[in-house]
């Protein structure tokens, strides 16, 4: 005679769902509500901190305007970079190897020193010396517009997003390259075999698959650029942070200044990395 087995289900009470619920609220998240709620109510109630929420405010268009710039063209050297670190040329992969490399393994706050102040006026001589080489061909009206540029013409807040752009654009190739390896070879395969050559299979078949999942991390670098735009402050940019120190420094009120500062960019990144994790649950459901 065979054994009868009877699953017993646990029994799930009022006072266990209730501490369930509460265990799995986002405490974490009503704290930073709270934290920001309370920073506006100081802010419209004392003058003092309202004043230097006016003032540092003004900064926010450039912090925006810098971070989607850098961003925008990060995302080109990014795809560049990390189409190079899969090639099968010898001479694409390890120059990109060779950026992806030499970028990551310096500090992002000596980068912004070095290619603000080194790489740009090598940049702006090596033109130059291409427009008298022009010149000396008997190309002068080509060889002016090249000679025609100086250090002076490359503001700070181009030199700021030059900068991040090439930062940046090291850490989003990995991401790229990751993403395009994690696309299954029979994909490639079976579109050469109908007939499309190497970059049309790339760019209607492989990326598109490869974008969409890393389309999160690519979110994730984003909110970091916000952050790491901070940086670009220590070039004169007028951006939250500068101006933030700027005002602390004119007023000696450093504890409102930075105060209304760090809530600026905790406000930035919680919006943000909201938006990310949304993002993360459509595609899930899609999926």
């Amino acid at each position: 005679m065979s054994d009868l087995h009877q699953t017993i289900e646990p029994i799930t009470t009022t006072g266990d769902l209730k501490r369930r619920n509460l265990r799995d609220l986002p405490w974490w998240f009503i704290a930073i509500i709270l934290i920001a709620i309370y920073a506006f109510f100081i802010i419209s109630t004392n003058e003092n901190y309202n004043s230097a929420f006016n003032f540092i405010k003004i900064g926010l268009l450039i912090t925006v305007k810098t971070t989607l710039i850098s961003y925008s063209f990060a995302i080109i050297f990014g795809l560049l970079a990390g189409l190079g670190r899969i090639s099968k040329n010898v001479f694409i992969n390890n120059l990109s190897r060779l950026y992806v490399e030499l970028i990551r393994g310096i500090p992002i706050l000596v980068l912004i020193f070095f290619l603000a102040y080194v790489g740009v006026p090598v940049l702006i001589d090596s033109l130059n010396g291409i427009g008298f080489w022009l010149i000396e061909q008997n190309l002068a009206f080509l060889g002016k517009l090249f000679t025609a540029v100086t250090n002076q013409d490359i503001s700070m807040i181009s030199r700021a997003i030059i900068s991040l752009s090439v930062t940046y654009g090291a850490y989003l190739a990995e991401i790229f390259r990751a993403g395009i390896q994690s696309i299954a070879k029979g994909q490639m395969e079976a579109a050469r075999s109908l007939g499309m050559s190497y970059g049309q299979s790339m760019r209607y078949i492989i990326l598109p698959q490869a974008v969409r999942n890393v389309l999160p991390a690519l979110g994730n670098d984003f909110v970091a650029m916000v952050k790491d735009s901070s940086l670009v402050s220590v070039l004169a940019v007028r951006d939250i942070t500068q101006v933030a120190r700027l005002y602390a420094g004119s007023t000696f009120r450093f504890r409102e200044a930075y105060i209304i500062l760090a809530v600026l960019y905790l406000t930035m990144t919680v919006i943000l990395s909201l938006l990310v994790q949304l993002l993360e649950r459509r595609l899930k459901i899609h999926d």
